[in-house]
């Protein structure tokens, strides 16, 4: 394994690039939606049709969904709102359409979902994932959220999916060329993306505390057992690397 300081380097930089490429992509998008919110504490379900031309240029390439989700009650009409577009080829953006009735079977609570909750609780950007998405796609993604607020107050969020898959695919040949084991995991120590069979997606780091790194502020460290951590700019991701 090559433990020079560059080493790995080129994976970092493409993470951290591919990161603030989607929430870049996501700015117009929160530009529309925090603009419709500060216009008037009246905004309707129906207002947010306006974000659609936002959401739309969003949408390609590793983005495949994209829109904005309400806080409760922040809409005048009803408890929640849901504006969400996912990419379908060659047609045009496809709706995804859920259930808003509290009272219904089929409600779903987003927010109980981690990419609602952290924004909210934190007023910071978030990462979630990897997840399968049994909501859209049945695939393993990556949710990109951004909070949304008026004068203060948290109105909801925007956001983007991206597919793990597409990830492995730009960043694989290069994780293999470090050699040993080397996986790019979520501050939780849960694989993205790795470059052998026993690091699978969606399984934890164990042979390193990789929560208590990011705890203790998440400075590139060598443990005693030769793995290394580097947190790939300011996103919650870290590529992982030993020998072994």
């Amino acid at each position: 394994m090559n433990d020079t300081p560059s080493a790995g380097s080129e994976v970092v930089e493409q993470v951290s690039a591919l990161v603030e490429d989607v929430f870049g992509r996501l700015k117009p998008v929160l530009s529309g939606a925090e603009g419709l919110m500060a216009a008037s504490a009246d905004a309707t379900a129906d207002d947010l049709t306006r974000l659609r031309p936002q959401v739309f240029d969003v949408l390609g390439g590793l983005v495949v969904g994209a829109g904005f989700i309400s806080a409760p009650n922040a809409l005048a009409d009803q408890e929640f709102g849901f504006e969400w577009w996912t990419e379908t080829g060659d047609a045009e953006p496809a709706q995804l359409v859920i259930s808003l009735d509290p009272d219904s079977d089929n409600f779903l609570d987003y927010t109980r979902q981690s990419w609602f909750t952290v924004p909210r609780d934190t007023g910071r950007r978030h990462i979630n994932g990897p997840y399968v998405d049994y909501l859209c796609t049945d695939e393993y993604t990556l949710t990109f959220t951004v909070p949304v607020q008026r004068s203060g107050t948290f109105t909801g969020v925007v956001g983007a999916d991206i597919y793990v898959r597409e990830v492995e695919r730009l960043l694989q040949p290069k994780l293999r060329a470090l050699g040993g084991r080397a996986a790019l995991v979520n501050a939780q120590g849960r694989v993205i993306v790795s470059n052998n069979a026993r690091q699978a997606t969606g399984s934890l780091v164990r042979d390193v505390d990789v929560p208590a790194w990011w705890s203790s502020g998440a400075e590139p460290v060598t443990t005693e057992n030769g793995t290394t951590l580097r947190r790939c700019g300011d996103s919650p991701i870290a590529l992982v690397r030993s020998e072994r």
